[in-house]
């Protein structure tokens, strides 16, 4: 089990991307809409959390200043280790500035960060296909560009067990 800091977008948003999944599954590539438990939303992750206090967890990210809403903008496909497709957002100045007080915040709790989410290694993205074959990359991206470039608003936050999909919705949005 880890737990995720994690961007949730605005409804709309939401739905688009869900709706990204499921063509990438018309397409006969597994997205993240199947993926697992099943009930995964579009997120960015802040943070991943190999151990963790929950609730000492989400008083610490509760007490980081409401930065409203946040335009990612999404413009490229990339793949990481083990057949990960992402759609990648501009790391803007923003976004960075944000997600270092998650994981100052997080850290200080004496929660374990994991080693991808370290400030200066992160990597912003929003998961698509959680394990591509070689041959179904050129597929994920050809309906992925088929939308590309998006902006998207984070418009909401939450802590999400990635293993059951159980969340704990945020008051405000770091």
């Amino acid at each position: 089990m880890a737990l995720a800091v994690c961007l949730l977008l605005d409804p709309a948003d939401e739905r688009a991307l869900v709706q990204l999944w499921r063509r990438v599954e018309a397409a006969g590539v597994p997205s993240m809409a199947t993926h697992t438990h099943g009930a995964h939303l579009p997120h960015l992750s802040y943070a991943v959390l190999r151990s963790f206090d929950v609730a000492a967890v989400h008083d610490a990210v509760a007490t980081l200043p409401d930065g409203g809403p946040l335009t990612l903008h999404l413009s490229a496909v990339a793949t990481a280790p083990r057949g990960r497709v992402w759609l990648v957002p501009a790391a803007s100045a923003e976004l960075v500035r944000r997600q270092r007080a998650v994981v100052e915040a997080v850290t200080a709790t004496g929660a374990e960060l994991h080693r991808h989410y370290v400030p200066g290694r992160w990597l912003p993205h929003l998961s698509l296909v959680p394990r591509a074959r070689l041959v179904d990359l050129a597929v994920v991206a050809d309906v992925a560009y088929a939308v590309l470039p998006l902006e998207v608003q984070a418009a909401r936050a939450a802590l999400i067990d990635s293993a059951t999909g159980e969340r704990w919705p945020l008051g405000t949005l770091p």
